[in-house]
């Protein structure tokens, strides 16, 4: 494959994962397994995939700035574990090895794959589950907590994080799914961003591809998703699904 046709992949893939993460989330099972196949090491596809979505999370949540002036005070709480999650996370996989996390990356995928597919139902669940609760301080608490396992887990592979958020977000009461698009988009500025520095910092990044992937991210998320919008949110979330598992099937018969 000459130069171009690489770099064009690249936009392409990340064109797509921006159209997908601004309607459905999820973009980042397209994103991350393009890096693998264009020959990037799976540490290396994984850092580099963190900073050429990071923009595109940034552009979705200044695009729901509107909504987060309504966000009660105390939820800002929850951009403290973000961060230290997303370091933590960060730390965690320069400390993995690298054929270790080669043998994981096909079970994260799948992982990945299942918890976008179990999006909707979790979230009824968990909202019918919060709307018969106290509103104690506890609540706040244990989303704190999980928020920041979700910090580590974004920081150390990312996809369907967002997923896990939504699902905090019902167990604090929250309803307005515009407002939760909006702070989920931030927390994962957050977590992703100090993430991302760390791996610059560390030389973990290959930017050729990050900068074309970020441009196609950015681009995706701003024109792309008027195109996901037409096709539909559950035909773009069945194509994910399907682009999941087959790239798990793949990655699984090819290591």
């Amino acid at each position: 494959m000459d130069r171009f046709s690489h770099e064009l992949l690249a936009f392409g893939a990340a064109f797509v994962a921006g159209a997908i993460n601004s309607v459905a989330g999820g973009g980042t099972l397209i994103s991350f397994p393009t890096l693998i196949w264009l020959g990037l090491p799976s540490i290396v596809a994984n850092a580099t995939n963190t900073i050429a979505i990071w923009p595109g999370s940034l552009g979705s949540a200044w695009g729901y700035r509107r909504e987060l002036t309504t966000v009660e005070p105390r939820i800002w709480m929850l951009v403290a574990p973000s961060l230290m999650g997303g370091i933590g996370g960060a730390l965690l996989l320069r400390l993995t090895p690298v054929l270790l996390f080669d043998r994981m990356v096909p079970f994260l995928i799948l992982g990945a794959t299942c918890l976008f597919m179990a999006q909707e139902p979790l979230q009824r669940i968990l909202v019918h589950s919060r709307a018969s609760a106290s509103t104690s301080s506890t609540w706040l608490a244990g989303a704190m907590l999980f928020q920041l396992l979700v910090g580590v887990y974004g920081g150390y592979f990312g996809a369907g994080a967002g997923i896990l958020m939504l699902a905090a977000f019902g167990i604090l009461g929250l309803r307005d799914i515009h407002q939760m698009n909006g702070l989920k988009n931030l927390l994962a500025v957050s977590m992703n961003g100090i993430a991302g520095l760390y791996f610059v910092w560390q030389g973990m990044v290959f930017w050729p591809e990050a900068l074309v992937m970020a441009a196609g991210a950015i681009v995706g998320g701003v024109g792309g998703a008027g195109i996901a919008r037409r096709v539909g949110q559950q035909t773009v979330r069945r194509l994910v699904v399907g682009i999941g598992f087959g790239i798990a099937l793949l990655l699984a018969i090819r290591r």
